[in-house]
Formats: structure tokens, sequence, C-alpha cells
């Protein structure tokens, strides 16, 4: 068992970081705090083939691994944490499903200006009464000839201030096997955009409405019967979540280590300080054992779909450990660390929401325990026969 790079990867990895630092360290924190899409920062990314790593080379992608992925996340974001959310739109969650299951017609309409960064492609999944019961949702698409009517609502969708092409959840009909996906592009008749709403971190979304809006056939994904398909491929938007999770608490681990280098109070550096030296021993075990789960994740799907209880364990790990890591770089630096002026109160910010999106940790528990004892748990309460519910 070999826990070090490939030759491959390694030079990969080189490479990646020399780049960033060059055309990325300039300007990182203004991009961090900035509302705007970095388009420009997404030519640079695209220029450099680092979108559609994930995407196979017949539909215009660069064929390489999530593995791949995962490096180039990992590099850009010790270095630009804004500039490693463009690399999770081009690699991970929505464009990842997309390219998995669109029909040919799909991908030669979509896929080559995604892949350059001109486009941009927002998942719409959770709803005013559906978040983790994403099961539960309401947005209906209703067969009208070649097209389908298209009504309904959803919530806390990223990038949709930015977006210009949506993957949306509907249900094409009642139950699980009702449940399916379709493409709609801004400006389609019927479909609205609210006003954006910040997130914590300062990032926003707005609200999208679905109101008698006609699509035709050819923009469905995926139909009736293809939840689970799509779940699958959500599990790869979990190794991107982990990913830069994780990358932003080294990030903020980074940072605070050269503070605690250069830093004296009391005639002393910080660093010789024995409270301070355990924080760190332990924030750099929760890094490692963290970093060795999702590589595991992303190893094993050897360029497919990765498992779900690897990636749930993954998630989960980086999510913990890029939290507490954050928070406790932020800690060791103090005023300094809570201050917009460093990058580090923004990587707290940012991993917190990661903690809720893509799965929240205590779903992620739940689909853990699954495996742990290998049944099924529903969370919805049980019926009783002859009780009726309004």
């Amino acid at each position: 068992m070999n826990f070090h790079f490939t030759e491959e990867q390694q030079a990969f990895s080189d490479v990646i970081r020399r780049f960033a630092q060059r055309e990325l360290a300039d300007g990182a924190l203004e991009r961090a705090h900035s509302q705007d899409y970095p388009w420009e920062i997404a030519a640079k990314l695209a220029h450099q083939g680092l979108l559609g790593i994930t995407i196979k080379e017949e539909d215009g992608g660069i064929g390489g691994t999530l593995m791949d992925a995962v490096i180039a996340i990992q590099e850009l974001a010790l270095v630009c944490p804004k500039s490693a959310d463009v690399v999770q739109a081009g690699n991970f969650g929505a464009i990842r499903t997309f390219a998995e299951y669109a029909s040919p017609e799909l991908k030669e309409r979509f896929l080559p200006d995604l892949i350059a960064g001109k486009s941009l492609l927002a998942l719409g999944m959770s709803e005013p009464g559906a978040g983790s019961a994403v099961t539960e949702l309401k947005t209906s698409a209703v067969e009208d000839g070649d097209h389908f009517i298209i009504n309904g609502s959803k919530v806390f969708s990223t990038h949709s201030p930015h977006a210009n092409t949506f993957l949306i959840y509907v249900r094409f009909g009642p139950g699980l096997n009702g449940i399916g996906s379709v493409i709609i592009e801004r400006g389609t008749p019927g479909f609205d955009i609210g006003q954006p709403s910040p997130f914590m971190s300062g990032e926003e979304w707005c609200q999208l409405y679905f109101t008698d809006c006609r699509i035709p056939k050819a923009n469905v994904l995926l139909g009736p019967g293809g939840f689970k398909k799509q779940i699958s491929g959500f599990n790869v938007e979990r190794i991107g979540n982990s990913s830069r999770s994780l990358a932003l608490g080294r990030h903020a681990f980074n940072v605070a280590r050269e503070h605690c280098l250069t830093r004296e109070q009391f005639g002393r550096k910080l660093c010789e300080f024995q409270g301070l030296q355990w924080k760190f021993a332990e924030m750099a075990v929760k890094l490692e054992s963290a970093q060795l789960l999702l590589y595991r994740a992303a190893v094993n799907a050897d360029g497919g779909l990765p498992s779900a209880y690897e990636t749930s364990v993954a998630k989960f790990a980086c999510n913990m450990a890029g939290w507490e890591v954050s928070n406790e770089a932020l800690q060791a630096m103090g005023g300094y660390g809570y201050s917009s002026e460093a990058l580090v109160e923004y990587c707290v910010k940012r991993i917190r929401g990661w903690m809720i999106a893509g799965g929240s940790i205590e779903v992620l528990k739940n689909r853990i325990a699954e495996d742990v004892f290998d049944r099924r748990f529903d969370q919805r309460p049980p019926k009783v026969e002859g009780v009726k519910h309004a």
C-alpha cells in the first residue's frame, strides 16, 4: 500500500502549484470577498486544462481521474481559495452528473462552453419544503406534447446569481421513481430568478421560480426512475466538497503556522508556548487523517462514480477536520485571524457552509450507520394502520 503520489501525480501537483503562485496569488484576498464570479480566472484555469479534468476526452474533457481533480483543488486552494471553487464547478457536482448522463445532443450544446470556462451550470435541488428530505420535492414536470411544463421553486442553489444553465430536480410522477431532472436555461419564459440573498460566508444564492415554464423534451437529463442515478452522480460532488473543506482547513493551518513562527508575545515566539504546540499537533493529525480518507474515496472510484459509503466517510471527516482546524487557526491568530484582512476567517465561514451543503454531517452519519449495521434506517415516522394524516 503506497501513500505517496505517483511520479505523474507529483509532477501534476508541482505544475499547478507554480501556476497558482504565478497567476493567482495576486488578488486572492479581493477575489475571495468579491460577489462576482471570477470569469477571468475560469478562462485561465480552462486554458491550463483544469476544467473538465473528470470528463471523458470524447466529450471534450481531459479524461483524467477524480484524484487528478482533487490534487488540482488542493494546490489552488493553498494559494487562492476562490479559484478552487471554479475547479469544483468545472469538475464535480452538477457538471459531472450532466456529463455522465446527458444525451449526445445536450452534451454538444452545453459542455464546450462549460469546459472553456465561458458558462456555468448550477444545481436546483433543495426546495422550501425539501432539504435533506430531497425525495419530498414538489417541483413538477408535466408532459405536454413535445414539451414538459415545469412548476415549482428551488432554494440555496450555488452559483445561481451567475449561472446561465440549471440542472433542476423535478417530479414527473409520484414516489421515488417519479423523480428525475431537466436542463433549463436562464431566460426561458416562465423561469424567474429572485434577488440575491447572502449566506454567512458572503456567497450569494437566488430563489428559482418556475411558472408554467415550457421546455422541450430534449432538455430532459434523466426521466422517471432517474433519481438513484442522480444521487450516485451526487457522490462526486461530495468528493469536491471534501477536497475544498480540507484544502481550506490546510490553508488556514499554514497561515496560522507562519503567524506563530513570527509573532512574539511576552518576549517569546508564539510557537514556543506549549498550549499552541499542542493545538497545531492536533490540527496536523486531523488534516492527515482526513486526507487519507479523501484519497481512498477518490482512488477507489477508478475514474467512475465513487462509493456512497466512502464518500460519506470522507466528507464527514474532511468537513469536521477543515472546520475544527480553521477555527483553531483563527483562535491561534487572535484578532488577525478574525480580521477580514486575512483569509482565515473566510476559510472558517466557507467550510461551515459545506458542513450543510452536499449532505449535512448528520445525514452523512445516518448513511454511514446504515453500512455499519448493514440495514437501511428510514428517518420518517412509521405508518400506523388505520390512521389518516391531514
